[in-house]
């Protein structure tokens, strides 16, 4: 019998060990930032582009989650569902590697003196999330970056001062993916299958999510929560996520 799919299984459960055995602690560090940032009535920015753009919508709109993070997602460089014609992965892939790209997407955003921000990209050497992060930091935010630190380090950069990302952020998580996004060699197939990429940087996201919500009530500051009928039935449910809404609109209309 084929172990294909135990072998996936047990090296995506080693992905989450590695990050609980190395990176709580820059967990807890982006969590006391980004906690800091909403209680002061700030925004947390968040990009990523390809499939990095999952990250982006994990930790905010869905259920169990909450205002005070803003989410950047540019559809030229993250609607992959097209494939080929128009909006298709070979625009997207060439627009991640346009320099100056990056100026002109934060150009529609206003920064405020408590915000942040959080890029996030496996590989962490392509030009737009490394200028995302340059283009924050020159706009005096700080940056966390979640990205592979053994792909990264294994790879060179595709910006012209060959820096990655972890080279340029205030603060790198490590989602201790290995080098190259896919974990499973089959007999007799040339390439590897199955990346783990997704698991362990949506496993950072809600670890974040749950510590910021701590944090914040801690100070007296429990955040509104996305929260499903199943907790608290189809009617409260519904005026929950007005409620959470309304709260996101008044953070983004104040910044």
């Amino acid at each position: 019998m084929s172990t294909s799919h135990l072998s996936y299984l047990h090296t995506a459960q080693n992905v989450l060990k590695q990050i609980e055995a190395t990176q709580t602690d820059a967990i807890a560090q982006a969590s006391d930032m980004c906690a800091e940032t909403i209680a002061e009535g700030g925004l947390v920015y968040l990009f990523g582009s390809g499939h990095s753009r999952m990250a982006v919508e994990e930790m905010f709109p869905r259920y169990g989650s909450f205002p005070g993070f803003f989410p950047i997602v540019e559809l030229a460089v993250t609607y992959h569902n097209q494939v080929v014609g128009c909006n298709g992965q070979r625009q997207a892939l060439f627009l991640e590697n346009i320099p100056g790209y990056a100026e002109v997407i934060l150009r529609n955003f206003s920064f405020g003196a408590h915000d942040c921000m959080i890029v996030f990209s496996n590989s962490g050497t392509n030009i737009l999330p490394i200028e995302i992060a340059m283009e924050a930091k020159a706009r005096n935010l700080p940056v966390i970056a979640v990205s592979s630190l053994a792909h990264s380090r294994s790879s060179t950069s595709k910006h012209t001062s060959g820096k990655r990302l972890f080279e340029i952020a205030d603060l790198t998580i490590d989602n201790c993916n290995p080098p190259g996004d896919a974990v499973v060699d089959i007999p007799n197939l040339a390439y590897p299958v199955g990346p783990t990429s997704s698991i362990g940087t949506l496993s950072i996201v809600n670890a974040i999510k749950c510590r910021v919500a701590e944090l914040l009530t801690e100070r007296g500051q429990p955040p509104v929560v996305l929260t499903g009928a199943h907790f608290i039935g189809p009617e409260e449910s519904a005026k929950q996520i007005e409620r959470a809404y309304d709260d996101y609109k008044a953070r983004v209309h104040g910044s």
